[in-house]
């Protein structure tokens, strides 16, 4: 049986970052601007900027600095790279959400708590700061670019538990963590969801591992639907 080849996005790179743009007929209300975790890449997200696609929702995947095709080192701007993502997606739809898994959930809380005109974030197995600083020390995450000392020390002075509950009143906080992640436990997300504000939702699934729910169709669909749901509520 043959399927039909999916559209292919539109690539481009934007202040070293390379990204791929994934745009849906018509006008779209909002966009979902992705973040992979340690050692992956924009492509690993394809299938979930597809199915955002499928729903109206336009989707933009990158490399953060350090990984893929992007320019530099991961470390303390990835912040701004999020925001700088988030303002080209802006150039496309009026209203931006965050998705990120691992590493790239930690950013995307942090991201969203700096930046106001996020309206909802989902964030899969979220990393956090001791976890992160432990592993560049240890060499325990994926072969990436990174300025190890810079980034520990940096790490040192964030709370994701704080990040979180700036989030309250403005922004929809959506949790998701496999219970047999063997990775990142999935106490990390109980703390973060236990700090956070309202709107807020946790989903933890039983056995899985780290990688299973970011690609899991289900998952997927409840992502897209706590986003449109959140877009409703504005």
């Amino acid at each position: 049986m043959e399927h039909p080849v999916p559209e292919p996005p539109a690539l481009g790179e934007e202040n070293g970052l390379a990204y791929a743009l994934f745009m849906p007929p018509g006008d779209p209300e909002a966009g979902v601007v992705i973040l992979h975790g340690a050692g992956s890449g924009k492509e690993s997200h394809y299938d979930f900027a597809r199915a955002c696609r499928a729903q109206g929702l336009a989707a933009l995947s990158f490399d953060a600095r350090g990984h893929g095709s992007s320019e530099g080192e991961w470390g303390p701007g990835v912040f701004e790279d999020a925001r700088a993502m988030s303002d080209l997606m802006r150039r496309h739809v009026p209203r931006v959400a965050l998705r990120g898994t691992s590493m790239g959930g930690f950013t995307a809380i942090h991201a969203a708590a700096l930046d106001r005109t996020v309206f909802a974030v989902v964030a899969v197995c979220p990393a956090q700061e001791d976890m992160l600083a432990r592993s560049l020390r240890s060499g325990a995450l994926p072969d990436f670019s990174v300025d190890v000392e810079g980034s520990v020390r940096w790490l040192e002075g964030l709370d994701i538990g704080d990040a979180a509950a700036a989030l309250a009143g403005r922004c929809a906080l959506l949790l998701m963590h496999a219970e047999g992640d063997e990775q990142v436990p999935y106490t990390a997300s109980q703390e973060i969801f236990e700090r956070a504000g309202e709107p807020k939702r946790l989903l933890l699934m039983p056995g899985g591992h780290h990688r299973s729910l970011q690609h899991d169709p289900e998952m997927q669909s409840a992502s897209i639907r706590w986003i449109e749901r959140s877009l409703r509520k504005q």
